[in-house]
């Protein structure tokens, strides 16, 4: 198995975590994770530092001891003894894992790291730690080699971090989704909005997971990473480090905030107006802080109820989106329909000011975190911004629920065909190019007006407005099949009353002790 690490074809990730997933033995994935990242992370740093350094030693007049020199390219500077070689060398050394922590103190000391100070995890040292465990992961991710990967360092050890923070996700189940949004949920959202350049912004960033799949947009189009500028806030402090390191890895120079009040009480950006939000909010949270927020000037619709975050949420990402900018915004279902504690009357006053510009409608089992279907929110402050039809007045409808395929016995992702369906849609709709036009799909898509939407109370659940697909004529006549069903009825009926009598007649042979 770890011959197929060397490879960097598609599905190496996959084989490099059973690999490390089998060396952890009675350890809970949620500790594990931890141990593992950090790891790869130290493997990233140290691969990204020498990679710099051979650059530097082709150039006369570099310094190769100077870390302003390895800053300039957004390299962090790697001491000796937190080199990658210095702890593949220390691998079998009883107090590997004190090693292992002087190695993230001594990359956190440095003044050029700053990024990095009280990020890395710097306990491997503990006692319930097993070090020969720790040594077998060294070993692993050393015959990682980067100086044959054509795509690089940063490259193949971001996707090995990506899919590690997938995989240990999908193992902790409800709480994997504190920290990790699935992926295809992510691609549908950047998909649909196409964050090209300007900032980008995401309330409860988790893990960061949105702002890969902006920047990796960007690429796949032939931009510029640094063409977006990248802000978030994290209430977890767990959650913010791995944030942290996976934007590190992933070469995103990101302004991510934290602090333990959360984006509600203590928002740390109050001046800023994003180009583009994405947002996964923990659905239906109750204990968010409402009842000490009830004159907060974010409610420009309507005070959220004290029990619910969800209209909190989105009344939050408006009041953060720029004249121009667009937001998509993970919700659960209820959302869409919801009239107690006032949330119908927010719904509707964010309707009648225009600022909901598309609903989603998701399958079930999306997500880690919840068995429950979800539905996605596109916000849009100015309808016809950005060169796009004007759409004022009107929303558009997705049902996607029938959509995705299952990748295991509790969990369904959409393929690449399905994303692209779903935004392609979204983008003819809002085209004003002569030659695209948008008409609705029965039972997929349709598009509503104001007074329609007016007539469903202000509902938006997709269903509701997307017609019933035209079913395809099998041409069996309606007589024929009416017969074929009553047959089988009264079959099953006849089969249930022989299992009764057959349970009572067992029962009665039963004699009391």
């Amino acid at each position: 198995m770890v011959a197929d690490v060397k490879n960097s074809d598609l599905g190496f990730e996959a084989d490099l975590f059973k690999a490390a997933d089998r060396l952890r033995g009675n350890l809970e994935p949620s500790e594990y994770k931890h141990v593992a990242l950090g790891l790869v992370f130290l493997k990233y740093i140290s691969e990204a530092f020498e990679l710099q350094r051979k650059k530097l030693s082709e150039d006369e007049y570099a310094d190769l001891e100077d870390p302003e020199e390895y800053l300039a390219d957004n390299v962090f500077w790697v001491p000796q003894e937190a080199r990658w070689s210095h702890l593949r060398d220390k691998a079998r050394d009883p107090n590997i894992g004190k090693i292992i922590d002087d190695a993230m103190d001594a990359i956190e000391r440095i003044p050029s790291n700053e990024k990095l100070r009280g990020v890395l995890p710097k306990n491997y040292a503990r006692p319930t730690l097993n070090k020969e465990m720790l040594g077998d992961l060294v070993d692993l991710f050393s015959r990682i080699d980067m100086s044959k990967q054509a795509e690089g360092a940063r490259d193949l050890l971001g996707r090995v971090y990506e899919y590690f923070l997938s995989g240990f996700a999908s193992s902790e189940g409800k709480r994997g989704g504190e920290f990790f949004t699935p992926r295809s949920v992510v691609r549908t959202l950047v998909s649909m909005l196409e964050p090209r350049q300007g900032r980008v912004y995401d309330p409860c960033c988790g893990s960061g997971g949105m702002f890969i799949q902006s920047e990796n947009f960007i690429e796949d189009h032939g931009g510029r990473r640094d063409d977006i500028s990248v802000y978030g806030q994290e209430i977890n402090h767990t959650t913010w480090r791995l944030a942290m390191m996976n934007l590190a890895v992933q070469g995103i120079d990101a302004e991510i905030k934290w602090n333990n009040e959360g984006t509600f009480v203590r928002d740390e950006l109050p001046d800023l107006r994003a180009d583009y939000i994405l947002a996964n909010p923990p659905f239906n949270i109750s204990d968010w802080g409402g009842e000490r927020l009830a004159e907060d000037a974010r409610w420009k619709f309507g005070k959220p109820p004290n029990g619910n975050a969800n209209y909190a949420w989105l009344q939050h990402i408006l009041h953060h989106l720029a004249p121009r900018g667009t937001a998509g915004v993970v919700l659960a279902n209820g959302s869409m329909s919801s009239q107690q504690s006032g949330e119908g009357d927010i719904r509707k006053a964010m309707i009648e000011a225009d600022k909901i510009d598309c609903m989603v409608a998701l399958p079930g089992q999306l997500f880690y975190s919840t068995q429950i279907p979800a539905c996605l929110w596109i916000l849009a402050n100015d309808k016809s911004a950005n060169g796009h039809r004007d759409r004022k007045g009107e929303i558009l409808f997705i049902d996607a629920r029938n959509m995705g395929h299952m990748v295991d016995r509790v969990r369904r992702d959409f393929d690449d065909k399905e994303v692209a369906k779903i935004a392609e849609t979204y983008h003819r709709w809002r085209s004003k190019a002569p030659d695209v036009e948008y008409t609705d799909e029965p039972g997929f898509c349709a598009r509503a007006d104001l007074e329609t939407i007016r007539k469903h109370d202000y509902v938006l659940t997709p269903g509701r407005y997307v017609a019933a697909a035209d079913e395809v004529d099998d041409g069996i006549p309606f007589e024929e099949k009416f017969a074929a069903l009553n047959s089988a009825l009264t079959g099953q009926f006849a089969k249930s009353t022989e299992l009764s009598a057959s349970i009572l007649e067992q029962f009665s042979t039963i004699e009391p002790t």
